[in-house]
């Protein structure tokens, strides 16, 4: 007898750590996330889907909002405004793009038009906004990124600047001119960093709040190696170190902020395995919270590049790949907790999901679900 009450009371304890015991009060709520696509076949724009936090199962929760080519979202700090680009050369007879602001509904998955406005040049690819309600968009064939102000009412102002990139590189198939492909807000800072692919550079700019336009910092660039094609960026979250995936050359570039303004580049490291020597193109990149793993997608090899990260410098180890499970990861997300990754397949149409171990950083195949051109994945606050 006491020896099953004590296997009862263990198989109690696990249901209940595992939020499956449900008179535990225990019991975690789904992830809510939204998938940015290309509406291309069957997608007619922004989807929300859930991820269970317990199982990493998937679920597709439907349309949340009809538009055009909304190939990246994302949210402002307080979670009430999406804000989305339209990957365009012209819509409604303008030659630019448009980005588009969305009321985020807290009770269901429903977003709400607060209005569009021209993206200040072609093919729009990214957008991010900071917690004073600037936006930020990166015009890919423009070769520009473009400022903007969120008002508290969710509508964006008209186009504040337009910087104008310049110049090509040693890649003439993919950088005849400069392609802007995407813009950050450095975190507890006013630099912004804007990735360039077509001139190997990252910009480095501040807001003039007297006059809402972009100006140079004191060092303007970050001068990445030629033909490299920097693409998107992560930033360490104690460590002054920012991580740049480069598309063409599928590095890692691991860049120092040094504390006078300059940077130094202490290595470029490999996004794929030793060997490897087929077609590919790095996508997107990610940092876990506690700084210890950094991820990055690979098209092509169609894997997820697992790297740790040396606490004192930042540098990094590549520990693994794991396979996308699909045909051209684009955007990849950590989930809340950071206990998934998941994984927008463009070419196969599918999102797949990973248990992440925190400890170890290696990905296991939790899940696998359809979807219509997935691009961008981004959880909800």
């Amino acid at each position: 007898m006491r020896a099953n009450a004590i296997a009862l009371l263990f198989i109690g304890l696990f249901l209940i750590n595992n939020g499956l015991f449900a008179g535990s009060g225990d019991k975690k709520e789904p992830q809510r996330f939204f998938v940015g696509t290309y509406t291309q076949g069957r997608s007619e724009g922004i989807y929300s889907f859930s991820l269970d936090p317990v199982t990493g199962k998937l679920t597709d929760q439907g349309l949340a909002a009809k538009t055009t080519n909304p190939s990246f979202i994302t949210l402002t700090a307080d979670g009430k405004f999406l804000l989305s680009v339209h990957e365009t050369q012209g819509e409604e007879g303008s030659p630019m793009g448009y980005v588009e602001s969305f009321a985020v509904k807290k009770d269901n998955n429903q977003l709400t038009s607060t209005g569009k406005v021209s993206s200040g040049g072609a093919d729009p690819c990214y957008v991010s906004v900071n917690q004073h309600g600037y936006v930020l968009v990166a015009n890919y064939s423009g070769g520009n990124v473009a400022l903007f102000r969120l008002d508290n009412s969710g509508k964006l102002s008209d186009t504040l600047d337009v910087q104008q990139h310049h110049g090509s590189g040693p890649d003439k198939a993919r950088q005849a001119g400069p392609h802007v492909h995407s813009a950050f807000f450095e975190p507890g800072s006013d630099r912004i960093f804007v990735a360039d692919l077509g001139i190997d550079q990252v910009s480095v700019y501040k807001i003039d709040n007297s006059i809402n336009k972009l100006v140079k910092a004191s060092v303007p660039a970050i001068i990445m190696a030629p033909g490299s094609g920097p693409r998107h960026l992560a930033f360490h979250p104690t460590l002054k170190v920012v991580y740049v995936v480069n598309e063409l050359s599928c590095t890692v570039s691991v860049v120092n902020l040094n504390k006078e303004g300059g940077f130094t580049t202490i290595e470029n490291v490999s996004a794929l395995p030793s060997g490897y020597d087929k077609p590919n193109t790095c996508a997107d990149i990610h940092i876990s919270k506690d700084g210890r793993f950094l991820y990055a997608s690979n098209r092509g090899l169609n894997s997820i590049a697992i790297f740790s990260v040396d606490p004192k410098n930042g540098k990094l180890v590549q520990i693994g790949q794991e396979s996308s499970r699909g045909d051209g990861p684009r955007n990849f997300a950590l989930s809340p907790d950071e206990n998934y990754l998941l994984v927008a397949n463009q070419n196969t149409q599918d999102i797949v999901s990973f248990r992440r171990d925190i400890k170890t950083g290696k990905l296991q195949f939790a899940d696998q679900i359809k979807a219509f051109k997935p691009v961008c994945l981004l959880f909800r606050k």
